[in-house]
């Protein structure tokens, strides 16, 4: 592999904890900024706390030490249930310094409702991954232990809660270690399992992820140069820390030298504003986001609002990732915040997969080079999606991107050969990035980390992505398409992508101004002859509470309505069910993904009981798009 590295007397390191000490011994470094929290107030002013190098390279030895003489050895699994904040870096990064396999988890409220998702995945991990240890603050783990010890239930989570030792953060912050010595470091090796990574479980349950040290330093440093990242970069991220992106990107400030802003997603998700002011006020250059929030903060940015301005001049990788990446939503974006200095060369359209540590591309240099400096209209688009990715024209059907050895094909998922340009098929990657596997299952890691092209058995081994994708033009873009497991199958044979069917529903007038943007889910209707279900969540509707003022119910039927004839005219794909819901009903991951397969067993389950419906339209063709017959159920 070739070194990018900016200065030849730094070499690149086998993990990434081996950059910290580096960075923390440079006398300019020592005193700079590694991650700042920002927490916004109840005035709405974001109040920050900082880690400089020198300080966070100073925990992590402690609470290293600290962690390795508490009855835990190297290679241990430690769950951390710590909310985010400065802290939860602190501990990611010493678990990986002490040797231990760290599996970051978001923390369920401690009284644990069966209800609560975060609770479920607990159970999850707890179960799959069997930790020494459990790692969280002093008042959750009293939580806990009250938890624990007022039932006598040994099965389920109580069981497992006491299975495990529970360590508080207090107790990791007592000792001092002056050594930096970096040639004596007994971290992890590059081919040991650092992290377990859960998948988003945005197309099915979450999966358990193997990460290797080696392979999650070789991702971030091609980032690195894919974004060309370096001390002076500024990245603003409100990503949940616990996997996938968020993650990578506390990993990528080490390598790169940056500071990093950090905030909480809930902390934006109240208050949008809150991102916009963080990148102002750090002249911030970098931010990653997933593609839902640019017409979230169109909507509800209040840019009119505070008393802080808005400079986004400063940014130079607005990083757009959960694909697929409509050129709608950013050319909006783009027209709303270009007076506030956006320049439109930063748009980052990207792709990666927990699989793959995290990265696997992005077309942000090719699409700088292709545009004019402020015009997005000449961005390469198919099917109004923008390319994360740019393959090699000299071969048929593969990125060999030899600098960071990595190879991407687009290959028939059922023959297993590479398919010709312009042809749909299943994503594939080969890097020194793959992760190792799903954490015990054999057969499922064979099939998707040890994939193959048919009758090539001595080529590498590939990680199959499940997301499906299109190379198009004689430049090679790749645009991601979908997913392989979201595709409803209508009659006929035909084939279509959900998210194409949410776009068209929302496109509508009465869709713009009554649905929630990125709060749309399709899906097929199973035993109904290809029949399709769209589910939309309302604006002003909160689940728990009366909301906003009601909608009148002859709106509602305009919207249904609406949403049937667009959908037909867009994509000639006749929707058979429309149901309204409140805001919040829709199942999404952490980071704002919709969950269309757990929305589509909850409406097999209880035929849109569990969803807060507001309206349910069901509708029977009569040979023609708009001769149908209203069935309407409405709890206004």
């Amino acid at each position: 592999m070739k070194h990018e590295n900016y200065d030849l007397y730094f070499p690149d390191q086998p993990v990434v904890d081996l950059y910290l000490p580096i960075w923390a011994n440079l006398p300019a470094f020592r005193a700079k900024p590694a991650f700042v929290w920002a927490e916004d107030d109840p005035a709405r002013t974001p109040v920050s706390s900082t880690l400089t190098y020198e300080q966070l390279n100073t925990s992590v030895q402690n609470i290293s030490t600290q962690l390795l003489q508490l009855q835990l050895q190297k290679g241990d699994t430690v769950v951390i249930l710590c909310p985010p904040g400065l802290e939860l870096v602190e501990i990611i990064f010493a678990c990986q310094r002490a040797g231990l396999i760290a599996v970051p988890v978001v923390p369920p409220h401690p009284s644990f409702a069966t209800h609560n998702n975060h609770h479920h995945h607990l159970v999850r991990v707890l179960s799959q991954t069997k930790p020494k240890a459990a790692i969280a603050n002093r008042n959750y783990v009293n939580a806990l232990r009250a938890h624990t010890s007022s039932t006598n239930n040994s099965h389920g989570l109580p069981g497992l809660l006491r299975k495990i030792k529970w360590i508080s953060t207090d107790e990791l912050k007592g000792v001092t270690v002056k050594s930096n010595d970096i040639s004596r470091y007994n971290g992890c090796n590059a081919h040991d399992v650092y992290l377990i990574q859960y998948t988003s479980g945005a197309t099915s349950v979450p999966k358990p992820v193997l990460v290797t040290a080696g392979a999650a330093a070789h991702n971030v440093r091609v980032a690195r140069k894919a974004y060309d990242l370096h001390p002076n970069s500024v990245i603003v991220s409100w990503l949940p820390m616990y996997h996938d992106c968020g993650l990578m990107f506390l990993l990528l400030t080490i390598v790169s030298g940056a500071t990093c802003v950090l905030t909480s997603p809930a902390g934006f998700l109240n208050r949008p504003r809150l991102w916009l002011e963080l990148i102002s006020d750090h002249r911030a250059t970098c931010t990653p986001v997933p593609s839902f929030t640019l017409p979230l903060v169109v909507r509800r940015g209040g840019v009119s609002e505070g008393t802080s301005s808005i400079t986004l001049g400063t940014l130079k990788n607005l990083i757009i990732i959960n694909e697929p990446i409509y050129k709608d939503s950013i050319e909006g974006f783009v027209k709303v915040f270009g007076p506030f200095g956006l320049n439109p060369t930063c748009v980052s359209p990207s792709y990666g997969l927990a699989e793959n540590c995290t990265f696997v591309s992005t077309s942000w240099r090719l699409l700088c080079s292709s545009s004019g400096e402020n015009d997005i209209i000449n961005f390469p688009i198919f099917k109004n999606l923008l390319p994360s990715a740019k393959l090699d024209s000299s071969s048929s059907s593969s990125s060999s991107m030899e600098e960071e050895e990595i190879e991407i094909l687009i290959v028939d998922e059922e023959t297993h050969e590479p398919v010709s340009d312009g042809v749909e098929g299943e994503i594939w990657v080969s890097s020194p990035s793959n992760a190792a596997g799903y954490l015990d299952h054999p057969s499922l890691t064979r099939e998707i980390f040890n994939a193959r092209l048919r009758n090539k058995a001595a080529a590498p081994c590939f990680v199959r992505t499940g997301d499906t994708g299109v190379v198009v033009g004689e430049e090679r873009y790749l645009y991601v398409t979908g997913r392989i497991s979201d595709i409803i199958k209508l009659s006929g044979g035909r084939e279509v992508h959900p998210h194409f069917i949410e776009t068209a529903a929302y496109s509508t007038t009465c869709g713009r101004n009554t649905l929630r943007p990125g709060c749309i889910a399709a899906f097929g209707i199973s035993g109904d002859g290809g029949s399709v279900a769209v589910v939309a969540e309302l604006q002003g509707r909160r689940r728990g509470g009366s909301g906003a003022a009601a909608v009148e119910v002859k709106v509602l039927r305009e919207v249904c309505e609406g949403i049937k004839v667009a959908v037909m005219d867009a994509e000639r794909v006749s929707v058979g069910l429309v149901i309204l819901v409140e805001s919040g009903s829709l199942p999404k991951t952490s980071s704002g993904k919709i969950q269309r397969w757990a929305a589509k067993y909850r409406f097999e389950r209880g035929g849109g009981a569990d969803f807060n419906v507001v309206m349910k339209m069901a509708f029977e063709s009569k040979h023609s798009t708009r001769n149908y017959l209203p069935l309407i159920s409405s709890s206004l």
